[in-house]
């Protein structure tokens, strides 16, 4: 893993869940659009601006698992910080031992997890995002810190106008 790895921008826990970065209070996002079953907010981090695009699971697996909320997110800084990173943030932590991948269509990619957040390395971030915007599924599996499989399902309807509305906004 890389030291860019490290210093991705932990977007799901910055924005819709309202926690904190630093120390520091969020401001709460605000909605800018919504393309089927993507919604596009922005935010205001450290006095930077955050647009995102974002999306919930549509099936969690296995039902018994206690989930929380799941999220798949591509997020941009007004400041360059980060253009169209994808992510995703549960309700636990991952397991770090056996990553976390994400699959659409045929390609796969590993992610990495830090804490209840999943992000995929630098290089991949552009491949990623051009299948999510082409993709009809997005299938990410992840273990765990109590070694509990899981797997989601992420619908990619709206995803490529909710992708490049986000991007525009931060501009």
């Amino acid at each position: 893993m890389s030291m860019m790895s490290f210093g991705k921008v932990r977007v799901g826990a910055l924005v819709l869940a309202g926690l904190a970065l630093g120390g520091e209070a969020l401001a709460n996002p605000t909605a800018i659009a919504r393309f089927k079953d993507w919604a596009v907010f922005s935010s205001t981090v450290e006095g930077d601006k955050v647009c995102f695009a974002a999306t919930q699971a549509t099936d969690k697996a296995p039902r018994s698992a206690t989930h929380g909320d799941v999220w798949f997110y591509v997020t941009s800084w007004g400041s360059g910080r980060a253009r169209s990173q994808p992510s995703m943030k549960v309700g636990f932590d991952m397991s770090t031992a056996v990553p976390p991948s994400a699959q659409i269509g045929r390609s796969t990619w590993t992610l990495f997890a830090s804490g209840n957040e999943a992000f995929a390395a630098d290089d991949d971030d552009p491949a990623i995002v051009r299948a999510l915007k082409r993709g009809s599924e997005l299938r990410v599996e992840a273990v765990s810190e109590r070694e509990t499989q899981v797997a989601y399902h992420f619908s990619l309807a709206g995803s490529s106008a909710a992708i490049d509305r986000a991007a525009a906004s931060c501009r």
